[in-house]
């Protein structure tokens, strides 16, 4: 038996609210929200809901193993980088800052060019190449609970042209 999600009680019923406007990108209804927040309306009735959703998967290049090698030594580098400063400053890595952000630098370059190889390895030539991926939403629908909706259309319908 399957438990309720805790959070669900978090996010009112969506079909109990009705629109008041459509936009056709988020930062347009992100900039109406803030509209309406600055006009002091109780924005905890309204949602930002993206209609039309699409994943984006933007390819970025080719994934050889040159390519796998020299991208995880540079994430391990950057882990280590973290790490070795996070331990030095903590006084763990010997009493020598200098020496505690090298040796996480050398142990996380290593270590992530080791996982990245063999990831790719593990991988059997079945995704070669990287990307970047998203959502898209074809249009922004802001919906407010019915008995403050005609208030926030008002509103939005003063709100100033940017």
């Amino acid at each position: 038996m399957t438990q309720p999600d805790p959070r669900a009680a978090l996010i009112p019923d969506q079909s109990a609210r009705v629109s008041v406007a459509t936009y056709a990108t988020y930062p347009e209804a992100q900039r109406a929200m803030d509209y309406l927040s600055d006009q002091r309306f109780p924005v905890e009735r309204m949602a930002i809901v993206g209609e039309g959703l699409k994943t984006i998967e933007q390819v970025t290049g080719r994934l050889d193993w040159g390519r796998a090698a020299s991208l995880g030594f540079g994430q391990g580098m950057g882990i280590g980088l973290f790490v070795g400063l996070l331990f030095g400053l903590l006084g763990l890595g010997g009493g020598n800052l200098l020496y505690a952000i090298g040796y996480g630098i050398v142990m996380g370059a290593i270590t992530g060019l080791a996982w990245s190889l063999v990831g790719y390895a593990m991988s059997g030539g079945r995704r070669d190449f990287t990307s970047i991926g998203g959502m898209r939403a074809d249009q922004y629908v802001l919906l407010a609970d019915a008995a403050v909706a005609e208030q926030a259309r008002a509103l939005l319908g003063a709100m100033p042209a940017r």
